[in-house]
């Protein structure tokens, strides 16, 4: 081996050793955003996704993000993964979740975890949970219906992958077109079927995860897309309807007959 080739070679370990004790002292960490409309299967697919990444030596913990409530962290913690619950409350679930993603990065760094799972609320067509460079991923449902990826937006059109949920409760027929219109709305994802049930193509999905890069820090990233608006006297908590009280950049539809 030549001197030349000997420096590149401890330049090589000195590397490895240095991300060893950076991962030891819990200055990286990856992270990965899992979104899409509530009912539609994101706990039972991150639950068999994550266990799956325990037996591989992958401590994943689970950031869980709802509205009003929410039983999921416990069905988490019964399967031995850690988790925290956040609640929106009146606040909407997209808005809460960029004002709380750092406190829970820094929660599941406390804890040791090798990767920080975020598990949205049941959101609407426009929400965009998704962060640059921070792989995501939008879980959908063939019952919600074979025009429905046409319907959701910015969580399905700026997602790397799509999992595609409940393939076995529909005929082929409906499997293909719903395949075909995800692939439609959203040209450069990977996507695949996952039965959350029996996990079932799960094993796709843990190949990605394995490899996703780690970061230092999630501050000052930016988001894929532009969150809803909430810049009106509703979105402060006014109740009566119409009149000259509401103050709002919204502009009143217009009566096509």
């Amino acid at each position: 081996m030549t001197t030349k080739h000997r420096r590149r070679m401890d330049c090589f370990q000195d590397g490895q050793r240095v991300r060893k004790k950076e991962k030891k002292k819990g200055k990286t960490m990856r992270v990965v955003t899992f979104a899409g409309a509530h009912a539609c299967g994101k706990t039972a697919v991150i639950m068999k996704a994550v266990q799956n990444l325990k037996e591989q030596g992958i401590h994943a913990a689970v950031m869980k993000l709802d509205c009003i409530s929410s039983e999921d962290d416990k069905i988490y913690e019964r399967a031995g993964i850690t988790t925290v619950k956040y609640l929106s409350g009146n606040t909407c679930p997209d808005h809460f979740f960029v004002q709380s993603i750092e406190q829970a990065y820094a929660w599941a760094r406390e804890r040791g975890a090798d990767m920080l799972v975020t598990e949205s609320a049941g959101l609407c067509g426009r929400c965009s949970p998704h962060i640059r460079d921070i792989p995501a991923v939008c879980v959908i449902d063939c019952l919600s219906g074979i025009s429905a990826p046409f319907k959701i937006g910015p969580m399905l059109w700026y997602a790397d992958y799509v999992v595609i949920t409940k393939g076995d409760l529909v005929s082929p027929t409906e499997r293909e077109i719903f395949l075909y219109n995800v692939k439609k709305a959203n040209r450069k994802a990977r996507v695949f079927f996952v039965n959350g049930l029996n996990g079932q193509g799960i094993y796709k999905l843990d190949q990605i995860l394995q490899t996703t890069g780690e970061i230092q820090a999630i501050t000052d990233k930016y988001l894929r897309f532009t969150m809803p608006a909430a810049v009106c006297t509703y979105c402060a908590g006014q109740t009566k309807v119409g009149g000259n009280d509401a103050v709002t950049r919204i502009k009143a539809g217009m009566l096509e007959e």
